[in-house]
């Protein structure tokens, strides 16, 4: 008789999130955070030579991204970055765990971020 294997459901809430370290970023005087992708893999150098376009992309975060972005040290989970979100922004924030949950679901698919094991 084969044993099931068990999956324990993981709390999203609990993981802690880390920058990639080939992700370049800077802030402007109005705080808002500019990360810079660089396009390398062999498509992106044909569409540079063939269409021109840029070696490297800038990707503008908003408000809540640009507060966020710089908080992820790798030693706190997204429940403490909300309490920090809540903090700031307040109302304005909400759906709160909603939208910080996506926006790191669209961090990770772009592998902008890592996840601390």
């Amino acid at each position: 008789m084969k044993k099931k294997k068990i999956v324990i459901p993981e709390n999203y809430l609990e993981r802690i999130p880390i920058r990639a370290d080939s992700i370049e970023w800077k802030i402007s005087s109005e705080g808002m955070v500019t990360l810079q992708i660089e396009n390398i893999g062999w498509a992106n150098r044909i569409a540079q030579v063939l269409f021109g376009r840029p070696k490297c992309s800038y990707i503008h975060l908003d408000e809540l991204g640009s507060f966020v972005w710089p908080l992820l040290d790798g030693q706190k989970d997204i429940t403490a970055l909300g309490e920090l979100v809540e903090e700031k922004f307040g109302e304005k924030a909400h759906p709160l765990y909603e939208r910080l949950a996506q926006y790191f679901r669209i961090l990770d698919s772009y592998h902008f971020i890592k996840w601390v094991q």
